[in-house]
């Protein structure tokens, strides 16, 4: 029970440590949504860094690895480092100024006044929610797995004897063996369904959903980015750690240096290389990263800095952080389907148990449960700020925006916000029990939905000729694309689904996400040329 011990503690600390922040809180609405606009550079980064690096990062590159190899690195993480801290650069610095100036909470504010159009809101609140509760998923879906696969074998239930249990290690995640049962010899052993001996996931992913709603109902944006902090720096100084010790534990070497090339020669040739991956898909996977220019809860905590000085950090830092975690993980992956990792079948069936399964190796009890407080930790730091942010938009654009800001005092639009969290959390982990796709494909889908979606967040900030049909054209094109792509894919059961292109009497396949882009920007473009412009007074007030 020492993992679970461990990963309690934790838990307890991080509730802790936000219960104590929301003694911080000002009570007043601007301060549980946006913290009053105090947020210095470094927690602005380890605010924007923990948000960013979610369950995707962490449990579904490592699983994507074990199946395609380490060029799922140069997909994802590359490109990412370099396209975020563009994204806080371009977008973010110009929205902090309109929201700093304007008095802007939400994305939709913004396009509103940009746009000049009362009812964008109804067309964006449905989609950007829509788009936010798979990524909410593959979050609670994530911690719930992690949990029961590093338990597992450790809670035993039903007939049978806990002292005939030992533990088989690396046939993870069916990971008890079992003498003779004392009351049944020729019976099989009964465990929580699907549990195989360990916390459940319902169980686990409950807790996790429990502990982020309670620091983020009584401490808001302040709350949020403390435990982020806190979060932020555990799981980095943990994967690092994990990194290490795990390579000297299958390398088999004197050295570290060694082990790391003991086990680079175990990786077989075809996930040493980008051969399982198309190059026009590798390449077309670089437009994923874009949509963080059109996350909300991003836009949240951008409104949230001090000044515009505190991008500064972020935009530097964001890409070496990327690195530091993206790597370990994706190597890790590419290890266990090497030569010196013995992984069950049942693990190579469910990508998602690779990270735990890796974490078991050790055969470090409380380091195990310490590398699973890890796990959380990216986990929450990025379910937090994604409740936040549902709840203000709620709040903002449908409650006040059309029953009338007036009719309501602070104190009531605070528990709005609130009741509206705890609604999304309890749908969200009502989803999470029919247990969907995979994270990594499900993290694509949801990304590039949001990338979609940034032709009309760089519109908005930079062209003069974006017009209020335009962006309608724009965005109902997209979530129109999106629609169809997510169907021919069986909604995402075809995990390698690509769209064919013939070019030159050959036909390639690109990431759905270049023809959901392409579509949008140009339903954008076309449409915004032929209408008409805004006035001359919403030009003045956003282009000056």
């Amino acid at each position: 029970m020492m993992q679970l011990t461990v990963i309690g503690i934790y838990l307890a600390v991080v509730l802790c440590l936000g219960l104590f922040s929301s003694r911080l809180f000002r009570g007043t609405s601007s301060d549980y949504m946006l913290a009053s606009h105090s947020i210095g550079p470094f927690l602005l980064l380890m605010a924007l860094f923990g948000t960013t690096m979610t369950a995707f990062a962490l449990v579904g590159s490592t699983g994507e690895a074990f199946v395609r190899g380490i060029g799922v690195y140069g997909m994802l993480a590359s490109s990412s480092g370099i396209v975020h801290s563009l994204c806080f650069f371009v977008l973010g610095v110009k929205l902090w100024q309109f929201g700093h100036k304007y008095g802007y909470r939400t994305q939709i504010q913004f396009f509103r006044d940009r746009l000049e159009s009362n009812s964008i809101g109804l067309v964006l609140f449905p989609v950007l929610v829509a788009l936010v509760i798979p990524y909410l998923l593959i979050g609670v879906m994530s911690s719930g797995t992690v949990i029961n696969k590093v338990s597992a074998g450790r809670i035993v239930e039903g007939d049978v004897d806990p002292a005939t249990v030992t533990f088989a290690r690396g046939t993870f995640p069916d990971f008890i063996e079992l003498g003779p049962n004392p009351t049944d010899p020729d019976g099989e052993p009964t465990f929580a369904a699907g549990s195989a001996g360990g916390l459940p996931k319902e169980v686990a992913s409950l807790i996790i959903c429990g502990v982020v709603l309670t620091y983020v109902f009584f401490g808001g944006m302040r709350g949020t980015t403390w435990a982020n902090a806190l979060q932020t720096c555990i799981f980095m100084v943990l994967g690092v750690l994990m990194f290490y010790l795990l390579a000297n534990k299958l390398g088999g070497q004197d050295s570290f240096l060694a082990n790391l090339r003991a086990l680079g020669e175990s990786i077989p040739e075809d996930k040493a290389t980008r051969v399982n991956i198309d190059k026009l898909k590798f390449a077309t996977y670089m437009l994923v990263p874009l949509s963080v220019g059109m996350f909300p809860h991003i836009f949240q905590h951008w409104l949230t800095a001090k000044s515009a000085g505190s991008f500064k950090l972020p935009v530097v830092m964001h890409p070496i952080f990327i690195m530091i975690v993206w790597a370990p993980c994706v190597l890790m992956g590419a290890w266990a389907a090497g030569s010196l990792v013995n992984v069950p079948s049942s693990v190579a069936a469910n990508p998602n148990a690779v990270l735990p399964f890796m974490v078991n190796q050790l055969e470090l009890p409380a380091l195990g449960g310490l590398l699973t407080a890890g796990i959380l930790a990216a986990i929450m730091s990025s379910l937090d700020s994604q409740f936040l942010c549902l709840g203000t938009m709620f709040t903002e654009d449908m409650l006040l925006h059309y029953r009338g800001r007036e009719r309501y005092t602070d104190k009531q639009v605070i528990w709005a916000a609130r009741g509206f969290i705890v609604l999304i959390v309890a749908l969200t982990y009502g989803f999470s029990l029919f247990q969907p796709r995979g994270v990594f494909t499900l993290g694509v889908w949801c990304f590039s939905g949001f990338s979609s979606l940034f032709p009309l967040a760089l519109a908005a900030v930079y062209w003069r000729g974006l017009t209020k049909a335009g962006a309608y054209a724009s965005v109902l094109t997209a979530i129109a694309t999106w629609v169809y792509l997510f169907w021919s894919s069986g909604f995402a059961a075809d995990e390698s689904y690509g769209v064919p292109i013939p070019i030159g009497g050959t036909t390639y396949e690109v990431m759905p996400v270049a023809i959901m882009f392409t579509a949008s920007t140009l339903a954008l473009v076309l449409v915004s040329l032929v209408t008409p412009k805004p006035s001359q007074a919403t030009l003045n007030k956003f282009f000056a």
